[in-house]
């Protein structure tokens, strides 16, 4: 289970910005995941649960974004959506292996007091 690594790095980045700016807990954390990460949201719901217990982030709220894959079709030049690693054109049927977004995996923002 990878989402105990993932978490474990969020709460890692949160404490750190979070002390940084002179905040003493952080309420909410909103993070950006793509679909093509192979993340488990419950997986990473309980990862977060289990985790946030003895950091700033205690009571915090975990708020995620999931971002489909897009890949882009050189024969169509234009970008598409698609569920699996390797996309399938839904204009010309090629398969592509450019993917443009899905694998992103970041902390948006914090809400600290």
């Amino acid at each position: 289970m990878h989402e105990v690594g993932i978490m474990q790095s969020v709460l890692e980045i949160a404490e750190s910005q979070a002390r940084a700016s002179g905040a003493v807990c952080i309420r909410e954390i909103r993070i950006r995941v793509g679909r093509m990460t192979g993340v488990v949201p419950e997986s990473l719901d309980h990862a977060f649960a289990v985790l946030r217990g003895e950091t700033m982030a205690a009571e915090a709220r975990l708020v995620v974004e999931f971002v489909p894959g897009a890949f882009w079709c050189m024969t169509c030049a234009a970008e598409f959506e698609a569920d699996d690693l390797i996309g399938g054109c839904p204009t010309c049927q090629r398969a592509s292996f450019d993917m443009r977004r899905g694998r992103e995996l970041d902390v948006v923002s914090l809400e600290v007091d």
